[in-house]
């Protein structure tokens, strides 16, 4: 499988990295940052570094949008650290970033083999939206389209309605899944179930090697950040299920094709993503999407643990 990652290093997408790397069946055929857990500037040094430590320092890295299409950019570093990777200081890499913009090196990608790579999307869909003004043609260039955002059926983890992703670019999320990608939606409906608690977390502790040692220390900050929000010790893992969806969409065990909109008007609800769950569904002019809705956590879970072994 031929993978382009769009991504916000970022604790979590540093999993979802280490997950896709730890595949021999997959080819990461190029990386494409944006501001979100951090800025820009910080998430493609953590990609480049990331991509060295698990064993794919040639993977293209290519540096995307600073800032979403309308409003300024809303960072988390309080969830991730101030250098979005919950502190911890990952070797440099002597790889630097490529000279063409994420969404340029997407576009030329999927141009150069149409059909063949899919796209793992899991930060503010600000890229894809600017590859898709680039080649509008892009939904029938590339395979599928994995996206982790929104929160349909449950509570936002920003606002009472709206989830990170989704929020910090509105107008791109809704571009993006008003496209016509083949795509899948791993919102928070399903990422918010998929915990790594603390059992899990004494397991991967006690795994032997550098990438199950720095997941560790990663997740050390994050465990700390979510354990007041979910009063135990652990984290959801957003982008790692995103990644694992992608790879074997088997691990969702229900899902629904719906047209999905994102709310970009409402005084209380802009970003909110509102999938239409009504019967006669299929009459909306959207071009639905996959909505996942049930996943197999403990699957997953023991994936992403023997990923980083």
């Amino acid at each position: 499988m031929r993978v382009f990652v769009d991504c916000d290093p970022g604790i979590d997408d540093a999993l979802a990295l280490a997950y896709l790397a730890a595949r021999a069946d997959v080819e990461l055929v190029g990386v494409g940052t944006v501001y979100g857990n951090n800025s820009v500037d910080a998430t493609t040094e953590n990609a480049l570094r990331l991509m060295e430590l698990y064993g794919r320092p040639g993977v293209p890295v290519a540096a995307g949008a600073a800032r979403p299409l309308v409003q300024p950019p809303q960072l988390a570093e309080s969830v991730h650290g101030d250098n979005g990777l919950g502190g911890v200081d990952v070797p440099e890499s002597k790889a630097r970033a490529v000279a063409e913009s994420a969404a340029e090196l997407l576009v030329r990608l999927a141009r150069s083999a149409p059909g063949e790579i899919d796209v793992l999307a899991v930060g503010p869909l600000t890229n894809l939206a600017l590859a898709l003004a680039l080649e509008p043609r892009l939904p029938e260039l590339v395979g599928r389209v994995v996206v982790m955002g929104g929160a349909v059926r449950v509570p936002g983890n920003v606002t009472p309605w709206a989830e990170a992703n989704v929020h910090n670019d509105p107008e791109a999320a809704d571009v993006v899944l008003g496209a016509g990608f083949d795509l899948t939606l791993v919102a928070l409906d399903v990422t918010m179930r998929t915990l790594a608690r603390g059992p899990w977390l004494d397991e991967l502790a006690a795994v032997a090697g550098e990438r199950a040692a720095y997941a560790h220390r990663f997740l050390d900050f994050y465990v700390g950040w979510y354990t007041p929000v979910l009063g135990e010790r652990a984290c959801a893992m957003h982008d790692p299920l995103a990644a694992a969806v992608l790879l074997d969409p088997a691990l969702m065990t229900e899902s629904a094709r719906v047209p999905v909109r994102v709310e970009l008007r409402g005084e209380h609800t802009r970003g909110l993503t509102i999938a239409d769950l009504r019967s006669n569904a299929a009459e909306d002019e959207r071009p639905p999407v996959t909505l996942a809705t049930g996943v197999d956590v403990d699957g997953f879970l023991g994936r992403m643990l023997d990923a980083l072994r």
